[in-house]
């Protein structure tokens, strides 16, 4: 985190209590009368009482509001109870000391109330402090029927909890926001690990295959092993490239070249090819989609398929790879199995997916392997 950014973590109060602290002005009544008391025991108790209090009410503010940026969600009832049964006893003590002036703390335990229980017990105790300012003047000999908080108890009740709603659903959003950026994240990493399956896995294989074919001409024809050998830097070469370009978002597949690649890699692995030279065909906003379909195809024929003929035909909307060696396991279609079946059909079928395209995976007429892509 930036030290130049303000904290907001849920436990950085820093000089915010004041703004809860500042409406305790009101308390000033009921200090003023603590002070006022003949008896010495009375002060004392008073201002305790009094002091405690205050202090409880923006200790619980604070708590309360840190526990809701973080988790969007109230403390526990437990908990809340604990701090109103507290609360209600220092006010009961400060009452009982001085009188009906004490009534103003009725104001704070229903907004307590309101920020720190759920809606039903919330506004329980509000109607209970309402009914408690509005009956305990007229009820107790010598107080001041005139003095009547009912209607600031209910205001500062309903100002408190829209408050404390805007600041629930604040949190949410913000927890929905950090699970949509891990949501990204992950999907992101999938698509990065696809990419570089799909680059180096088709590269890997030409290597290898060209590597034993290096082997075996190097006593039969050195001159050929050694144009193998030369071919073999060459795509390491550009399997380096690839990856730094994946790496750094810039890559971009094109059709033609990997056509090119299949058919030197079919070659290698002594596979007769009928590929076409170009891709002029495709449509072109396919032409990148369709590269990664060519790729991941020829790399299973070299792979997996024993075979001795593979095929590739283009047209605007699909591309097809077959072979005529052992084809799937059993009767596959449009599902990835047998003849490379893992990670590069799944990945390349998510990639279609995503660009409205089908993929079928199934056996050939007449024997084989077959590969299509198409436009849904």
């Amino acid at each position: 985190m930036s030290t130049d950014q303000p904290d907001r973590r849920p436990g950085s109060s820093r000089f915010f209590w004041l703004w809860a602290a500042v409406w305790l002005f009101y308390m000033a009544g009921p200090i003023s009368d603590a002070w006022h008391r003949p008896e010495i025991w009375q002060r004392v108790v008073g201002l305790a009482a009094a002091l405690g209090f205050c202090v409880l009410y923006v200790a619980g503010f604070l708590s309360v509001r840190g526990t809701l940026r973080a988790t969007g969600r109230l403390q526990s009832v437990t908990r809340a109870v604990t701090r109103l049964g507290v609360l209600t006893a220092f006010a009961t003590v400060l009452t009982l000391v001085v009188g009906e002036s004490g009534l103003t703390s009725l104001v704070y335990i229903a907004v307590t109330a309101v920020f720190s229980l759920p809606p039903p017990s919330a506004w329980s105790t509000v109607l209970g402090c309402a009914a408690a300012a509005f009956v305990l003047p007229r009820a107790v000999p010598g107080w001041d029927r005139g003095i009547d908080l009912t209607f600031a108890i209910m205001v500062a009740a309903l100002a408190v909890w829209g408050v404390t709603r805007v600041v629930q659903r604040n949190a949410q959003l913000a927890e929905a926001r950090e699970e949509i950026t891990h949501l990204a994240i992950a999907a992101e990493r999938n698509r990065f690990a696809r990419d570089m399956h799909d680059l180096l896995g088709h590269s890997l294989t030409v290597v290898s295959v060209k590597s034993e074919l290096a082997g075996r001409l190097v006593q039969l024809a050195p001159e050929r092993a050694e144009a193998e050998l030369a071919d073999i830097q060459r795509l390491v070469r550009e399997a380096l490239a690839d990856v730094r370009a994946a790496v750094a978002g810039y890559r971009e597949m094109s059709l033609a070249t990997e056509l090119a690649s299949a058919r030197s890699a079919l070659d290698a692995a002594g596979i007769e090819a009928d590929v076409p030279v170009t891709g002029e065909e495709v449509a072109p906003e396919r032409q990148e989609l369709f590269a990664w379909v060519v790729r991941e195809g020829v790399t299973n024929v070299v792979r997996h398929s024993d075979a001795r003929h593979c095929w590739i035909r283009l047209d605007r909307g699909a591309v097809e790879i077959s072979d005529d060696g052992r084809g799937p396991a059993g009767d596959v279609t449009s599902t990835p199995g047998g003849q490379g079946q893992g990670h590069g059909l799944g990945g390349l079928r998510e990639r279609l997916d995503a660009a409205g395209c089908a993929l079928t995976v199934g056996r050939r007429d007449g024997g084989g392997f077959l590969l299509r892509a198409a436009a849904s």
